[in-house]
This record gives C-alpha cells, sequence and structure tokens, in this order.
C-alpha cells in the first residue's frame, strides 16, 4: 500500500497515453522543454542585466563629480560676472 511499483506507473502511462494520445503528449513534453529553456535563457539575462546595471552604478560617481564640479565653475563665473558689473 505504500509507493508505486513500475507496473503501476506503466498502467499510468498507458491510460494517459490512450486519453490524450501520442501527438497530443509530443506537444506537451516540445512544450515544457521550451518552457524551460526560455526560462533558463531568462535567468541568463537577469544575471547578465545585473552585472550591466552594478557596472554603470560604479561609474556613475565620477559623473556626478563632474556635474558638480560644473556647477561650481558655473556660480564661480557668476559671481565674478556680478562683481564686473558692480565695479562697472
Amino acid at each position: 500500500m505504500g509507493s508505486f511499483s513500475i507496473w503501476h506507473w506503466l498502467i499510468v502511462l498507458l491510460v494517459v497515453l490512450l486519453i490524450f494520445g501520442p501527438k497530443k503528449l509530443s506537444e506537451v513534453g516540445k512544450g515544457l522543454g521550451e518552457g524551460m529553456k526560455n526560462f533558463k535563457k531568462g535567468l541568463n539575462d537577469d544575471d547578465d542585466a545585473s552585472a550591466s546595471a552594478k557596472e554603470t552604478k560604479e561609474s556613475a560617481p565620477p559623473a556626478i563629480e563632474a556635474t558638480s564640479k560644473s556647477s561650481k565653475d558655473a556660480s564661480e563665473s557668476n559671481k565674478t560676472k556680478d562683481n564686473d558689473r558692480a565695479a562697472g
């Protein structure tokens, strides 16, 4: 009464084959295989995307520093223009 023996599995397989037919079972197997392949591809694409995002994140601080330097230069040039106007 415990687990199924090989004969039980063969009978179940025979009943499933009679109900669905060999063509339908091959389509189901093909669909299952394609689904697994797409799932693995999605996992690999996700790993690649996270790696490229990590590289982009690491390169972002120098770009931020360059922006802050340019805003500092712009504020200094505005002060110079204001001083020139006040003197002139």
